[in-house]
């Protein structure tokens, strides 16, 4: 690609004399010159019965195609904020292949100053352009926004949600005709809620015979502006009535407990933590953690998933500015095929433009002031304070033992070493590390040792990994770790310092050099691993109501965020944020799967 190219997701904008942006890639304009905000009113959410199709609903979801720029979403955000029903939830799904930049979107969006508080909502935490799902949300507003960045197709095959209500808003089928063919509009039936509304500004004939062939009944209605006729279009199925929220426990206090309390509390649910240490007794009690991606040269659903939670992560943390120790980490080539891994990687799409650098052996040496190997520079990696974003996400901790979790009255119970209760719930969440295979036995999880060193004193410039890592502290520096599979023993060892002190100097040599005869400082964790080294986020096989996020292995600082939203979706049947072929990568019935497909083979 030339310097002049643009990108495989640039929109390739232009803008008119008045004032209008239009797509290169389409030749079309993104909403109307007449009015764009009441062209959106007025098909849009007035075609889809909107504010009434929401009275007295607990959640609420509406699918966009065609993101554009997001004119109709702030439209939408603008009515929801002014008659949300109390407590509503409202869900957004969109789907954008060439996504505007926030500059942009700040100026097609200023021509309407009464949607200026929305906007400057939406601006401030405006979605990525890398290809994926990215989600953004508006608590404020009660509404979530995952917007996918790809192919419409490919969006809906990947979205598990179902919609209440569409904007059918891509580009005119004469210009875009992708966005209109049956297989489309048949996925938009799919992914449908029963009774759910559709509406768009075309009356084209393929497409009002595309919705009929899929279900729907759709009708002409007037048009707006100088556009004679749109279409509204319903399924003619009734909606049904929603469930009550459940009561949760979360077993863990750890990373992946925090963060499933953090997004229950976000749907309105105020879990019950047990933990028998309270936070961050376990593997998530360093003074520090790194928060960096698994760089996957092989861009398949593994690199799917640790880019967009890594990305997922970012934003969340930015939010607690409080746990944030610094920003920023290189990673250091430490073998002949990181060169060309590191390389495809930074030429792929998954990460946002810029995000990722590769830095010479000379760039290294200048940033760590030492030599080094050449490497990669990672701007958006987060030195986290685990103690502090526990203690905002986690909330009050109720102190036990759990022995068993077995069902009584048609629900899952927590119980003690004595068969006495400790908790009864609806979904009981389990996130206690390695531990999380006595209550999970199909599940095999692997124990890994792994002890970490720290002194008070000279840090690195930025933190570094290669073959160990060496991340600033909030006074000094934390480095190793060790790596014993099979070993659960959290005692600290003095042999296990040496080894992190010549794992450190092989490292930076000249930081070691400086902390030789220090004081050290050390702590013992278990990190839990799975047979194919990914994370297990979804229901526990043969277990009602009982779910599990574990076997985030040293990743997990990463991996929880996300993962936990996926999970918290899966029990309040609500849209997740992962796609679905990446939500197979982690689902606890996979292992059973992969045996039954091989046993019918």
């Amino acid at each position: 690609m030339t310097p002049d190219a643009p990108s495989s997701t640039d929109p390739v904008l232009q803008w008119s004399d008045d004032g209008l942006p239009r797509s290169g890639r389409f030749g079309d304009v993104y909403f109307s010159s007449d009015d764009g905000l009441a062209e959106s009113r007025a098909v849009f959410l007035a075609g889809c019965g909107l504010p009434d199709a929401w009275a007295g609903r607990r959640r609420f979801t509406v699918s966009e195609l065609g993101f554009g720029t997001g004119l109709n979403i702030a439209a939408l955000l603008d009515l929801w904020s002014k008659t949300r029903p109390p407590g509503g939830r409202l869900h957004i799904f969109s789907i954008e292949a060439f996504p505007v930049s926030r500059e942009d979107a700040a100026l097609a969006l200023g021509r309407w100053p009464e949607l200026s508080p929305i906007v400057a909502l939406m601006l401030a935490r405006w979605p990525r352009r890398a290809r994926g799902f990215h989600r953004l949300d508006l608590p404020e507003l009660g509404a979530t926004l995952d917007l996918a960045v790809m192919e419409v197709e490919t969006a809906l095959s990947q979205w598990r949600g179902t919609a209440d209500a569409w904007f059918l808003d891509g580009f005119a089928p004469a210009t875009n005709p992708g966005m209109w063919n049956q297989t489309v509009l048949d996925l938009v039936a799919a992914r449908s809620a029963p009774g759910a509304r559709a509406a768009t500004f075309t009356v084209a004939g393929a497409v009002r015979r595309g919705l009929e062939e899929a279900g729907f009944t759709p009708e002409k209605r007037p048009g707006h502006g100088r556009k004679r006729e749109r279409l509204e279009a319903r399924l003619p199925s009734e909606p049904v009535a929603e469930p009550a929220l459940p009561t949760v426990a979360i077993l863990g206090a750890g990373i992946a407990g925090a963060a499933l309390a953090r997004a229950f509390r976000a749907e309105g649910i105020a879990p019950t933590v047990i933990d028998a240490r309270g936070p961050g007794g376990g593997a998530s009690g360093n003074p520090a953690g790194l928060v960096s991606p698994r760089l996957d040269a092989g861009m398949g659903p593994a690199a799917r998933l640790y880019a967009q939670a890594f990305a997922r992560a970012v934003d969340l943390y930015a939010a607690q500015p409080q746990a944030v120790i610094a920003r920023g980490a290189l990673q250091l080539e430490t073998g002949p095929r990181d060169e060309g891994r590191f390389d495809a990687i930074v030429a792929g799409d998954l990460f946002e433009t810029g995000a990722l650098t590769r830095l010479t052996a000379a760039d290294a040496a200048a940033r760590l002031g030492e030599p080094a190997p050449a490497g990669l520079e990672i701007s958006e990696a987060v030195l986290l304070e685990p103690a502090a974003l526990l203690a905002a996400w986690t909330g009050p901790v109720t102190l036990a033992t759990v022995a068993a979790i077995a069902p009584r009255d048609g629900r899952p119970a927590l119980l003690d070493q004595s068969g006495a209760l400790i908790c009864l719930a609806d979904v009981v969440c389990i996130a206690a590390g390695h531990a999380a295979a006595a209550f999970a036995p199909d599940l095999t999880l692997q124990p890994v040792r792994g002890q970490a060193s720290w002194t008070v004193g000279p840090a690195p410039a930025i933190a570094v990994s290669g073959s160990g890592y060496a991340i600033p502290t909030r006074d000094g520096v934390l480095f190793g770790a060790t790596f014993d599979r099979d070993n659960a023993d959290e005692t600290p060892l003095d042999a296990d310092d040496a080894r992190n002190l010549a794992l450190l100097a092989q490292t930076l040599p000249g930081l070691a050099a400086k902390i030789a005869g220090r004081p050290l400082s050390s702590r013992a964790g278990v990190r839990a691993a799975t047979r194919d080294r990914l994370p297990l986020a979804g229901a526990a096989p043969g277990r009602e109501g009982v779910f599990i996020l574990a076997g985030l292995g040293s990743r997990g600082l990463c991996t929880a965020p996300l993962l936990a939203e996926h999970l918290v979706a899966l029990a309040l049947d609500a849209p997740s944020p992962l796609p679905v072929e990446v939500a197979a990568q982690v689902d606890p019935a996979r292992f059973a799967e992969r045996a039954r497909r091989r046993g019918s083979s």
